[in-house]
């Protein structure tokens, strides 16, 4: 549900947990409001649904896509190597893309239309009257890759997994208002809600489904390298610990032949390398020793990605332009750190900010500025608050920062001015003035005379280039801004314990923003090892704000919460804003590779490959 100088994919920087936000964000369903329950093949959220019941495919795949021949990919994670078969557990790494390619769901989503899904293990959906419930029929063919069949016992098993002792946070803070799961009949599944809310037919129609057969009589945390039994479309094959993976489809996939999968899964084997670093696999995709890979360093895609291979034709450099929401790329603001408690300290900081002449001079005009954590999206905040959202901050205005009651956040500009830089610079020393630090002897320090030191943590040497101007920048507020690279097993574990002061998050964003933004920004989950809430957000009108956005019964009141709230997360400078690309960089083996004419508007890069392209 995820592109900048160095900019990570949605995978590298905390693949674990966005991963699982996507559960909520990949998919949306309507919820049925008063009115008889009834059963569909989909659901679409304040709309109708772009494909009528009995459709033969999705609009942007090749029904006759031949199958066949091999994909060779570099792994998308920032892992050098996996220790695990089991991609849900909290220890260890699982190979790259596996829980996507062997891990069927009730529900699949579309990719040219926003808010929609569709039945993959469900051949239908059932949502009560009122919208405690919903109940999934499904397919008498669905079988796991053991040729058992999938039932609603594995379904309710899956379920109790992951919101279970061994799983991720982030399964059970989006799964917090399901009350529980059913078996009604072989076939036949109810998930009970503890509250009227219409994206949680959602959720659950997104979970990952296995067999309780796998890792029978074990802990869940002790399931490690049992081979998966999924109901995806691929299964493990040869593999090299330490260096690749291969995926091999099924032929007997269940699927293969469903309207929901026709002009997917085209490959037979699907080989994933892993290099140790960024510069190996550049010169490995040169050397033509895999077919894609996408791309999210502007220098890299401009000065880097050529040779003999591209100047042959062999190998290709494709921008593919989607629709995707922005994201919210962001220097996270640890407010668990005394330093950073105060907003107007962390206002301060993103001031100095120079990003008009990042963009000129490292990126080569590459990027634009993100703007508030819902960009290009119905629920991005415009000018000032209307009626709707006013109403829903006003009862929280002792906790809301003023200036969410204005005009929607803009990053601070350096250009356009004749002062620039040198003016925003000015503000924040005012700032933190008000803030009680002062400089002395060139030194920014507070009435007990210590210093302001903070830390950048970063998992990569490379990425002092694109924190190196804003270290020099603070210098002239008298801050020190140190730059600490770590081994990324390390980063990953302190992320996961909250020890650091700053470090840099590709957040993918979504189209339909909902109970995930609980994990990432609710009082909760601040307390919470390994939760998405790395800035340490407590606040109740947030909390509130995002109980409304995921409850909401009609689209006017779920849009003015979903928009206050980008107003109060963006004005409490939690985070501050990077930059973004609206198109996906991918060089790929135009004498190997082949892809359908038509280019969805929602799709990740490598993920829309392995799913719709096919060999030559």
């Amino acid at each position: 549900m995820q592109v900048f100088a160095r900019r990570p994919s949605r995978d590298t920087r905390r693949p674990r947990a966005w991963g699982l936000r996507r559960l909520g964000a990949g998919l949306a369903l309507a919820a049925v409001l008063a009115q008889p329950a009834w059963a569909a093949h989909g659901y679409a959220l304040w709309g109708d649904l772009k494909y009528a019941p009995g459709f033969d495919h999705f609009a942007y795949v090749n029904p006759q896509a031949p199958k066949g021949g091999e994909i060779r990919l570099v792994s998308n994670l920032r892992v050098s190597t996996f220790d695990k078969f089991n991609p849900f557990t909290i220890k260890g790494n699982a190979p790259a893309y596996l829980s996507a390619l062997m891990f069927d769901t009730l529900l699949v989503s579309s990719l040219d239309e926003p808010g929609a899904a569709y039945g993959l293990l469900a051949e239908d959906v059932v949502v009560a009257p009122d919208r405690l419930s919903v109940t999934f029929r499904l397919r008498p063919e669905a079988r796991f890759h053991d040729g058992s069949p999938v039932t609603a016992q594995d379904v309710v098993h899956s379920y109790e997994t992951l919101v279970g002792p061994y799983t991720s946070p982030a399964y059970k803070t989006l799964l917090i208002d399901v009350a529980g799961a059913q078996a009604l009949d072989a076939r036949t599944v109810r998930f009970r809600f503890k509250a009227p809310n219409r994206e949680l037919p959602l959720t659950v129609g997104a979970l990952p489904v296995f067999s309780r057969h796998w890792g029978a009589g074990k802990p869940f945390d002790q399931v490690v390298m049992d081979t998966p039994i999924g109901s995806g479309p691929y299964k493990i094959g040869p593999v090299k610990f330490g260096r690749d993976v291969t995926y091999v489809r099924d032929p007997r996939y269940w699927a293969r032949d469903l309207n929901v999968r026709r002009g997917t899964a085209n490959f037979d084997r699907i080989l994933v390398k892993i290099y140790k670093d960024s510069t190996a696999r550049l010169e490995a995709l040169k050397a033509g020793e895999f077919d894609l890979m996408a791309f999210y360093s502007a220098g890299d895609w401009a000065r880097r990605v050529n040779g003999p291979k591209f100047r042959s034709g062999e190998l290709v450099k494709g921008e593919f332009r989607n629709q995707n929401p922005t994201g919210f790329q962001s220097y996270v603001l640890n407010t668990r750190k005394p330093l950073l408690q105060d907003m107007r300290v962390r206002q301060a900081l993103g001031l100095a900010i120079d990003y008009q002449w990042m963009n000129r001079q490292l990126f080569y005009g590459a990027y634009h500025r993100v703007e508030g954590i819902f960009g290009n999206t119905a629920c991005q905040a415009k000018g000032e608050p209307d009626a709707a959202q006013l109403a829903l901050m006003n009862p929280w205005r002792a906790q809301i920062p003023p200036a969410a009651f204005g005009e929607a956040y803009v990053a601070p500009r350096t250009d356009g001015s004749p002062y620039g830089l040198r003016e925003n610079l000015r503000q924040a020393q005012a700032l933190l003035a008000e803030a009680g630090w002062t400089v002395q002897g060139g030194v920014l320090k507070n009435a007990k005379g210590q210093p302001f030191v903070l830390e950048y943590l970063d998992s990569q040497e490379t990425g002092i280039r694109t924190v190196s101007p804003w270290q020099r920048n603070l210098e002239k507020l008298g801050i020190t801004l140190n730059y600490r690279a770590v081994d990324f097993a390390l980063y990953q574990q302190r992320l996961q314990k909250f020890d650091f002061d700053i470090t840099s998050i590709a957040y993918q964003g979504s189209i339909n923003p909902g109970q995930e933004y609980a994990d990432l920004f609710g009082s909760q989950a601040a307390d919470v090892v390994d939760s998405g809430n790395l800035a340490g957000v407590k606040n109740p009108a947030v909390d509130a704000l995002i109980q409304i956005m995921v409850s909401a019964d009609e689209q006017p009141r779920y849009l003015a919460a979903c928009r206050a709230l980008d107003r109060v997360i963006s004005q409490s400078h939690y985070l501050l804003p990077q930059w973004y690309s609206g198109v996906a960089r991918m060089a790929y083996n135009d004498w190997r590779l082949d892809k359908p004419a038509i280019t969805p508007k929602y799709f990740q890069g490598e993920s829309w490959a392995v799913d719709t392209w096919w060999a030559k």
